[in-house]
């Protein structure tokens, strides 16, 4: 199994089958505050829906275009951390990420997302990191901003949240630019 360790008390660990209950038990406890930012909550009715995404990422994973990871806080599973997809051609890839919600706060995702954009330059290469945060979800956008990424633009009406489109800042780190 791929663990990255962050610090004493948290690490990034690549998701298993065995991890479903308690990956559907935190997205569970977290979907009323989840589903404001992320239209796939709703699609996360069981232990079995969680199981398809995990499968999904080991595929994914297994076909050298990404992963998705548990970020585990004091043993404990606090979120998900991962590569949307992985352009080799271009040297390029985007994270995408979320907590459940008694988790917030402590600075976890930022330690987080500086690990996984380390590991993206460091071992695969990338030459290009991207970020995409819906424009109103100020928490979600703080992480890039506090690693210095550079808000590169606005894609207006990106994406459709339930009856509404909101429209999504991209942020953009470069190999050369990162600390």
């Amino acid at each position: 199994m791929f663990t990255y360790v962050i610090n004493e008390k948290l690490e990034l660990k690549l998701l298993e089958p065995r991890h479903a209950e308690e990956l559907f038990f935190i997205t569970d406890e977290s979907r009323e505050s989840l589903r404001t930012w992320l239209p796939w909550v709703d699609h996360i009715k069981s232990k079995e829906d969680s199981l398809a995404f995990i499968t999904s990422s080991m595929k994914q994973f297994g076909e050298n275009d990404g992963f998705q990871a548990g970020i585990w806080f004091e043993g404990r599973l606090a979120g998900v951390i991962g590569l949307h997809k992985i352009d080799w051609t271009n040297h390029s890839t985007s994270i995408g990420y979320w907590l459940a919600e008694s988790f917030t706060g402590r600075g976890l995702m930022t330690h987080s997302c500086r690990a996984v954009v380390n590991y993206c330059f460091e071992e695969l290469g990338m030459k290009r990191v991207e970020i995409r945060a819906a424009a109103e979800n100020s928490k979600s956008a703080a992480i890039p901003e506090r690693l210095g990424f550079q808000r590169e633009g606005c894609l207006r009406q990106s994406e459709r949240l339930y009856e509404v489109y909101v429209d999504h800042y991209v942020y953009g780190m470069l190999k050369e630019e990162w600390e």
